[in-house]
């Protein structure tokens, strides 16, 4: 019986390589963004993209980047939200094709907008939390199901509490 726990345990650390083989060393992702801004009892929903792009430091923890560009016409304005924001990503890689994610972004958001001959532009702070999930494809390629996010901004000093849902394509390139 001793040796059958001996053999199991050899087994498994011999397979700890393999696992860590499915890590890729960076990954960029891109696709389609709904956005929902909200401030004082109103909202405005907001349609663009956003993409990433994450370097893998191990098979868990990477470190992201994240950009995004939105659009809303709305009664004869329109207007343009713009976040650019990095952080950690943490992720649960298994020998599974899908690979849950969690992470906390830190940043900044520019929005502008547009009617009746007047137009601006604010400039914020921006904060984001929030997980997604990507399924494997292929070796290089995963469909990011879903990634939804709660979004903080404070423009004009007032507080926005708004929520980002995602879905696109992840590119995975090396290995670690």
């Amino acid at each position: 019986m001793r040796k059958i726990g001996w053999l199991t345990l050899g087994a498994l650390l011999l397979a700890m390589p393999a696992v860590a083989q499915d890590t890729p060393q960076a990954e960029l992702s891109a696709g389609y963004s709904f956005l929902r801004i909200s401030e004082s009892g109103s909202s405005s929903n907001f349609h663009g993209g956003s993409a990433s792009i994450a370097g893998n430091v191990n098979n868990w923890f990477g470190v992201v980047f994240d950009a995004g560009g939105y659009h809303t016409n709305e009664s004869g304005v329109s207007g343009h939200v713009f976040s650019y924001m990095f952080g950690p990503r943490i992720s649960y890689r298994s020998s599974s094709r899908l690979t849950p994610f969690g992470q906390v972004l830190l940043g900044g958001a520019r929005a502008t907008a547009s009617g009746g001959g007047a137009s601006g532009s604010l400039n914020s702070f921006a904060a984001g939390v929030g997980g997604g999930l990507d399924v494997k494809a292929t070796e290089r390629i995963a469909i990011r199901v879903v990634q939804a996010e709660y979004i903080f901004t404070h423009f004009a000093g007032v507080r926005q509490n708004n929520a980002r849902v995602s879905a696109g394509v992840v590119f995975r390139f090396g290995r670690r």
